[in-house]
């Protein structure tokens, strides 16, 4: 086992440069979120090692640190990885997230999302990285009585994919209490948007998030949109959803990490901005920003949508002073829109 002065390697003198001192890990960092997160590390000088095996990830999405190709159920690799790094902090970003996927192969969901989370958080046990940071999701509420919904709402997810989220975050306590070992676990809400400058984005071809696919839509790769549902208790009878732009999420990460290197306990925050757009709304907000007018097809609900979700963010804002940049729905669209058609014309960057 390597060695370590102390339980919590984040403290150092005052005055010194922490980031440059600081080796992070970010498993999935190859990924659409992933990949974000890394740059906003990199941007404030961490020492990053991205582990990602690539399955939906693209190296060329990794703007800062030290890809490693490989999958946390390989253990012989996984462990070497940690003996050589040393690493001082992991974001836990690997995961799949399709929940109709999940519904339809839970077993591919309960082994990637809740063995292989157990697989790293045993190593991060046994090379005493006692700091982990936690990609969970709104769906481990499932469809909640009453919204906002705040962090101590009942978790009653109603897919593999929200308990996969939620076996994690049980074993993640569990572990806190029986190890000198904190983490945040942050409750990810319906993330859009792209980079600014157009590096890095939304690349999966399969991307099922609604202003991804109205985008797509737009652009002419798909003949129509499907709007699913519209008879809820909602305004326009479309479902409601709280979007977050992926640069402020990425920049919650940040703020996370510092709680924890400032000796915060474990603890678990909503990430949204605590107000939600209908679907038609978005729909329409796209048209707009694109300037096209494409087709839409309206079709029965989905099981288990809920009519609205929307986050009770305080929490977060209050104790770790989180304050959003991007709280635009149109900059949300308009980054995409820039990115999807960068994607477009030069497919190169879209492997």
């Amino acid at each position: 086992m390597t060695k370590r002065q102390d339980s919590y390697p984040f403290f150092c003198s005052i005055g010194c440069n922490i980031h440059a001192m600081m080796k992070v890990l970010v498993t999935g960092g190859a990924g659409y979120i992933g990949s974000h997160i890394v740059k906003a590390l990199g941007e404030r000088q961490y020492e990053i090692v991205v582990y990602d095996n690539l399955s939906y990830g693209h190296p060329g999405a990794v703007l800062y640190g030290r890809l490693i190709q490989g999958d946390l159920a390989d253990q012989v690799l996984l462990h070497d990885v940690f003996r050589r790094e040393r690493f001082d902090a992991v974001i836990h970003m690997s995961a799949f997230i399709v929940v109709d996927e999940s519904i339809r192969d839970p077993l591919k969901y309960y082994r990637n999302n809740f063995v292989n989370a157990l697989n790293l958080i045993e190593t991060c046990l046994q090379y005493r990285v006692y700091a982990c940071i936690f990609s969970s999701t709104a769906a481990v509420y499932g469809i909640p009585d009453k919204v906002p919904v705040t962090e101590d709402s009942p978790l009653l997810p109603i897919n593999p994919y929200g308990a996969s989220k939620v076996m994690v975050e049980q074993a993640l306590h569990d572990v806190s209490i029986s190890a000198p070992f904190r983490y945040i676990s942050l409750r990810y809400f319906n993330v859009a948007g792209a980079d600014r400058l157009t590096r890095i984005g939304q690349a999966r071809k399969d991307a099922t998030h609604l202003i991804t696919v109205s985008l797509r839509t737009a652009l002419g790769k798909n003949n129509y949109l499907d709007i699913f549902g519209t008879d809820y208790p909602t305004p326009d009878g479309t479902c409601i959803r709280d979007y977050i732009h992926v640069d402020d999420l990425a920049d919650a990460h940040i703020l996370a990490l510092e709680y924890l290197r400032k000796g915060g306990g474990s603890a678990i925050y909503n990430c949204g901005y605590g107000h939600g757009a209908s679907v038609q709304e978005v729909v329409n907000r796209v048209k707009y920003v694109t300037g096209i007018d494409f087709p839409v097809r309206y079709a029965d609900r989905r099981p288990g949508d809920p009519p609205a979700l929307i986050a009770d963010a305080s929490k977060i804002r209050k104790e770790l002073g989180w304050t959003p940049k991007h709280d635009d729905l149109d900059y949300i669209i308009r980054t995409a829109w820039e990115w999807e058609k960068k994607i477009t014309t030069t497919p190169q960057t879209h492997p």
